[in-house]
C-alpha cells in the first residue's frame, strides 16, 4: 500500500510541477496546438495553446514508479517494466506526431501509415516480451484468466503467437479510443483517472488473492497504474477548462497504451470496455457516423466524436466534460462491482 501511495503521490507532484514549467517553456518557444478547421467554431480560440503536455504525464509516471521501488519492499518486475515501456514507447510515437504538427503549423502530423507502423512496433514488442518473458496467461479473459467454462464458446486459448496478435489489436484499439476522446479540456485526463484507479484496485486485489487470480507481479502492475493515475491527476490541474496546455497525442497514446497493457497483463481484457466505457462510446459514435454517411449519406450526429455533437446542440463545454466524467465514474463503479461479484462466487 505504501508503494502505491508513493507512486501516485510522487507522480502527481512531478506532473503538477513539471507541467507548469513545461507550459512556460512551450510558450517561450511559441509551441502551440493547431486546431482543425472542421471542428466546432468555438474551438478556434484555443489555437496556439501549448501542447505535448503528455510529456509531464509520462515523466511523472516514470519517476513515481521508479522512486516507489527505492523506498519500499516492492521489486522491479518484468511485467511492470514491460507495461511502463509500452507507455513510454506509445508516448514517443505521439510526441513525434505532435512535433511534426507544430513544425508544419497544421493539424496533420505523422502520416496514418507511419503512425500505425510506430504503434504496431511498440505493441508487438510489448506482446512478444510479455508472452515470452513472463507467465501471463494466453486465454481470453474477463475478470481473471479462468473466467469462462472450458465448454463455453468464449473459452479461447490464443497460444503465444495468437496472443501477441490479439494484444496488438487491443493496444491499437485502446490508443485510438483515448485519442478520439481527447477533444475537450480535461475530458481524457479526467476520465483516465477513474480507469487507472480501477486498475490500481484490481491489481492490489489480485496481489492479495494470488490463488484466485494468478496475476504474475500484480503488485508491481498496481504501482504502474497508481503512477499513471497520479500523472493524469497532476496534469489535469493545468488541463482543466480553460486548458492552459493540451496533452496532445503524446499523452493520449500513452494513456491508451497504459490501459491496454494493464488489462492484458492483469487478465481483464473483456472488462476493459466497461472500465473505459466512455472511450468505447466515443469510438462507437465515430464508427456509426462514418458507416451511416457512407451507406445512407446521412449523419446521425451533428459531429463525431459524440462530445462535439452535444457541444453543437448548445451544451457548454464544461457541462459536456462533467457529465462525461460522471459516465466514466459510473463505468468504473460498475466494473469494480462486476469484478468483486465474480470474486464472491469463487473465493474459498
Amino acid at each position: 500500500m505504501i508503494a502505491l501511495l508513493m507512486a501516485g503521490g510522487l507522480s502527481l507532484a512531478v506532473s503538477l510541477v513539471g507541467t507548469r514549467y513545461l507550459i512556460e517553456w512551450l510558450r517561450s518557444h511559441r509551441i502551440g496546438q493547431p486546431i482543425r478547421e472542421e471542428g466546432p467554431e468555438r474551438h478556434q480560440v484555443k489555437a496556439g495553446t501549448p501542447t505535448m503536455g503528455g510529456i509531464a504525464i509520462v515523466a511523472g509516471t516514470v519517476v513515481g514508479y521508479s522512486v516507489a521501488h527505492l523506498r519500499s519492499r516492492v521489486v522491479f518486475t518484468r511485467s511492470g517494466m514491460f507495461v511502463l515501456a509500452l507507455i513510454v514507447g506509445a508516448g514517443i510515437v505521439g510526441f513525434l506526431d505532435d512535433w511534426i504538427k507544430i513544425k508544419r503549423e497544421r493539424n496533420l502530423g505523422l502520416t496514418k501509415r507511419t503512425k500505425v507502423l510506430g504503434l504496431l512496433i511498440v505493441a508487438a514488442g510489448f506482446g512478444i516480451g510479455l508472452v515470452t518473458l513472463t507467465g501471463v496467461h494466453t486465454e481470453l479473459s474477463f475478470t481473471r484468466f479462468s473466467s469462462f467454462n472450458p465448454d463455453s464458446l468464449l473459452s479461447i486459448n490464443f497460444g503465444k503467437a495468437g496472443w501477441v496478435l490479439f494484444s496488438v489489436l487491443v493496444i491499437m484499439a485502446t490508443t485510438n479510443a483515448v485519442n478520439l476522446t481527447d477533444g475537450l479540456d480535461g475530458l481524457a485526463a479526467g476520465s483516465s483517472i477513474f480507469s487507472f484507479a480501477c486498475f490500481t484496485i484490481i491489481g492490489f486485489w489480485a496481489f492479495r488473492n494470488p490463488g484466485v487470480y494468478d496475476v504474475e507481479h500484480a503488485l508491481d502492475l498496481a504501482v504502474v497504474s497508481a503512477a499513471m493515475l497520479g500523472g493524469c491527476a497532476g496534469f489535469l490541474w493545468w488541463n482543466a477548462y480553460p486548458a492552459k496546455i493540451f496533452m496532445g497525442d503524446t499523452g493520449s497514446l500513452a494513456i491508451g497504451a497504459g490501459l491496454a497493457g494493464l488489462a492484458l497483463s492483469m487478465n481483464t481484457v473483456l472488462l476493459l470496455p466497461i472500465i473505459g466505457a466512455l472511450f468505447m462510446i466515443e469510438t462507437i459514435s465515430v464508427i456509426i457516423q462514418v458507416a451511416s454517411f457512407r451507406t445512407t449519406g446521412r449523419r446521425p450526429f451533428r459531429m463525431a466524436p459524440i462530445h462535439h455533437h452535444y457541444e453543437l446542440r448548445g451544451w457548454p463545454e464544461t457541462t459536456v466534460i462533467v457529465r462525461f466524467w460522471m459516465i466514466a465514474g459510473l463505468a468504473t463503479a460498475l466494473a469494480l462491482g462486476v469484478f468483486y461479484a465474480d470474486f464472491t462466487t469463487i473465493a474459498p
